[in-house]
C-alpha cells in the first residue's frame, strides 16, 4: 500500500522540482477566460458570475439545479489544512455551501492508512453560477474535484498549484487504471468517500469505476453512488444532497438501481460513448433564465 503512495509522491516530486514550467498555465487560463468574457453579453450569466469575486452576506442558500443555479452565502475552503491543499487558487473556485466545506474537511481528516492527503481542485465560484470554462455544473455550492494524486509532504507554492497538471491514472487507450500507479489506496479513498451518506454521485472515468467493480467485494452498495462520466482520469467530483432546510434547492434524482457494474458501464467502452456526436454550441444562457432569487444574488453587495 504505501509502495504505491510512495511511487506516486515521487513522481508528484519530481515534478514540483522542475526548474521551470513547460508553460505558465495559470496566465494562459486568465487570458482564455478573459477573452471570453469580453465575447460575452452583458447579461450573460457566465460573465456576470465570472467577474464577481467575493460572497455575498447571508444564510447559506443553495439555489437551483447543480447545472442551473447560484449559491448566496458561500464560504472558502481553506488553502491549507493539515490532510489537505487548495489547488488552482488563482481561479478563485474554492467556495461551497459550509456544508460542503466541512464535509471536505472531514473526510480529509479521516483518510485511510497510507494516503497522505487531499489535494482539492475546483469546487465553485464565489457566488456560484455558471462558469466561462471548465464546468456545466458546480453552480450551487455543492460540488467539488479531488485530484487523483496524493498531497505530497512538501506545501506546495501558490505558482505550483496554479501551474502543475494533475496527473492521469489511465491508461492511454483508456481501457483500465494505469497498474503501475493504481492500488488498494485508491480503492480504499474513493470507498471511503462514496459511503458518506450525504453524498449524491461521485463521477469518475469508465475505466476507474471498472476497475472497481473489478475489486469490490460482496458488500457492493456504496459502487451506485460511483458514476461513469467522460473525462475524470485525473480527479473524482463529489456532489452532495441538497441540505436539510435549503427549500430552493433542486435535489439530484437517486441513483439507479443496482451496483452500476453491468450494461450500462459497457457501453461507455463504445464508440458511441467514446465519440459522442456534439451539435453547435448553443446560446449563453442569461442570468434572467437562472433561477429569481439568483439575481438579487449577484448583485447584492
Amino acid at each position: 500500500m504505501r509502495r504505491t503512495i510512495a511511487i506516486a509522491v515521487l513522481a508528484w516530486g519530481l515534478a514540483v522540482g522542475a526548474p521551470s514550467f513547460a508553460q505558465d498555465l495559470a496566465v494562459t487560463e486568465a487570458a482564455r477566460r478573459a477573452e471570453l468574457i469580453a465575447a460575452l453579453p452583458a447579461d450573460a450569466a457566465k460573465r456576470v458570475f465570472g467577474l464577481l469575486k467575493q460572497p455575498n452576506a447571508g444564510p447559506p442558500r443553495s439555489i437551483g439545479s447543480y447545472a442551473k443555479g447560484c449559491i448566496a452565502g458561500a464560504v472558502a475552503l481553506p488553502q491549507d489544512g493539515a490532510t489537505w491543499q487548495v489547488m488552482r487558487p488563482a481561479r478563485n473556485r474554492f467556495w461551497g455551501h459550509p456544508v460542503l466545506i466541512a464535509f471536505i474537511e472531514r473526510i480529509a481528516a479521516g483518510l485511510p492508512a497510507g494516503w497522505p492527503g487531499l489535494l482539492v481542485g475546483d469546487i465553485g465560484q464565489p457566488r456560484g453560477g455558471p462558469m466561462v470554462t471548465g464546468h456545466a455544473s458546480h453552480q450551487i455550492g455543492l460540488d467539488a474535484d479531488i485530484w487523483l494524486t496524493p498531497m505530497p509532504e512538501q506545501r506546495l507554492t501558490a505558482a505550483e498549484r496554479d501551474n502543475l497538471p494533475a496527473k492521469s491514472i489511465v491508461t492511454a487507450d483508456g481501457n483500465g487504471v494505469d497498474p503501475s500507479v493504481w492500488g488498494l489506496p485508491y480503492r480504499q479513498l474513493i470507498e471511503t468517500v462514496a459511503r458518506a451518506p450525504e453524498l449524491a454521485r461521485m463521477f469518475v472515468n469508465p475505466a476507474i469505476k471498472r476497475a472497481l467493480c473489478h475489486e469490490a467485494g460482496a458488500d457492493r452498495a456504496w459502487l451506485a453512488k460511483v458514476r461513469p462520466w467522460w473525462g475524470h482520469d485525473d480527479h473524482f467530483h463529489i456532489r452532495l444532497n441538497c441540505p436539510p432546510g435549503q427549500t430552493q434547492c433542486e435535489a439530484q434524482e437517486p441513483v439507479p438501481p443496482g451496483d452500476g457494474c453491468g450494461k450500462e458501464l459497457d457501453w461507455w467502452f463504445t464508440e458511441e460513448a467514446r465519440h459522442p456526436k456534439s451539435g453547435p454550441p448553443g446560446k449563453p444562457l442569461l442570468v434572467s433564465q437562472l433561477p429569481p432569487d439568483c439575481a438579487a444574488v449577484a448583485t447584492a453587495p
